[in-house]
C-alpha cells in the first residue's frame, strides 16, 4: 500500500497516440504512474503493451459515467491523482456555412465538454494531493484563420476554462495551465500537401513543425515541481508562430470531411 500511496500519478486523456503518449512516456522517466485514458481501445491497447506502472482505460471523456468510472479506477489502482492532462480531441475542418451542428458537437463534445467534465471529476483528488490540471488548446485557439469554426473556437473555449479554474482552485494549491501546441508532426499533419506544409514552415520562425515529444515537455513541466508558481497561464509551444501574425489563406484548400482525433 505504501506505494501507491507515495507514488504521484497522472492521469492522461488521448493517450493511445500523437501528444498523449509522448506525455505519458515522458511522465513514466519521471517516475509518475499514468492512467492512459481513450476511447480507442484497440489502439490503447497496442500503446500501453509494455509499459510499466500504467493502467489503461478505455473510455469515451465526453460521456459523464465513463469519467466518473476513470477516476475511481484510477484511484483504486494507485490510490492518488496528482496531474490531469486533458489532452483528447478531434478536428473536423471545414467552411464556415458547412458546418452542420452535428459536426459543431462532435467536436464540443469532446474538446470542451470532456476538459470540464474530466476536471470537475478530479477535484476532490487533486485537492488532497495539491496536484495540477493541464489542458492542451491549440494555437488555433488563440489566433482566427480559415476552416476552423468549431474546433479554434472550443479550443479558445479552453484557454478560458483553463483561467477559471485557476482561479477557483488556486486556494486548495490546485494549479491549472494550458498548452497551445502549433502545427506539430502528428498522424493528422500526414495528410497536408506540399502547399499547406511550405506555408506552414514560412510562417513559423523556427520554419518546422514541432514535434511531439517537445509538446510533451511542456506538459511534464507544468505538472513538475519547478513549475510549482505557475497558474493561470497559456504557454504557447508553437515555434514562435503566434508571434508572427501571419495568416494562411492557402489551407482554404485544406479539408477533413470526418472528424479525426487530433490533440
Amino acid at each position: 500500500m505504501g506505494e501507491r500511496v507515495t507514488r504521484k500519478t497522472a492521469i492522461v486523456t488521448g493517450a493511445a497516440r500523437g501528444i498523449g503518449l509522448a506525455a505519458t512516456k515522458l511522465f513514466l522517466e519521471e517516475g509518475v504512474c499514468v492512467a492512459m485514458v481513450d476511447r480507442d481501445a484497440d489502439e490503447l491497447t497496442v500503446a500501453s503493451r509494455g509499459l510499466e506502472n500504467v493502467l489503461a482505460l478505455p473510455y469515451d471523456v465526453s460521456k459523464p459515467d465513463q469519467v466518473d468510472a476513470m477516476v475511481a479506477e484510477t484511484l483504486a489502482r494507485f490510490g492518488r491523482i496528482d496531474h490531469l492532462v486533458n489532452n483528447a480531441g478531434v478536428a473536423d475542418f471545414g467552411p464556415l456555412e458547412e458546418h452542420t451542428f452535428a459536426r459543431w458537437r462532435t467536436v464540443m463534445e469532446t474538446n470542451l465538454d470532456g476538459v470540464f467534465l474530466c476536471s470537475q471529476a478530479v477535484i476532490p483528488a487533486l485537492k488532497e494531493t495539491r496536484g495540477s490540471i493541464v489542458n492542451i488548446a491549440s494555437i488555433s485557439g488563440v489566433r482566427a484563420s480559415t476552416l476552423r469554426v468549431a474546433y479554434g473556437t472550443s479550443k479558445a473555449a479552453v484557454i478560458h476554462l483553463t483561467r477559471q479554474q485557476a482561479s477557483e482552485l488556486g486556494e486548495f494549491g490546485v494549479r491549472a495551465n494550458c498548452v497551445s501546441p502549433g502545427p506539430v508532426a502528428t498522424e493528422l499533419a500526414k495528410v497536408h500537401t506540399p502547399e499547406i506544409r511550405a506555408a506552414y514552415h514560412d510562417a513559423i520562425p523556427l520554419n518546422r513543425y514541432g514535434s511531439e515529444e517537445e509538446i510533451a515537455g511542456v506538459i511534464v513541466f507544468l505538472c513538475s515541481d519547478s513549475a510549482s508558481y505557475v497558474t493561470g497561464q497559456m504557454i504557447a509551444a508553437d515555434g514562435g508562430f503566434q508571434s508572427t501574425g501571419v495568416g494562411l489563406p492557402a489551407l482554404r484548400g485544406f479539408r477533413v470531411g470526418e472528424a479525426g482525433e487530433e490533440a
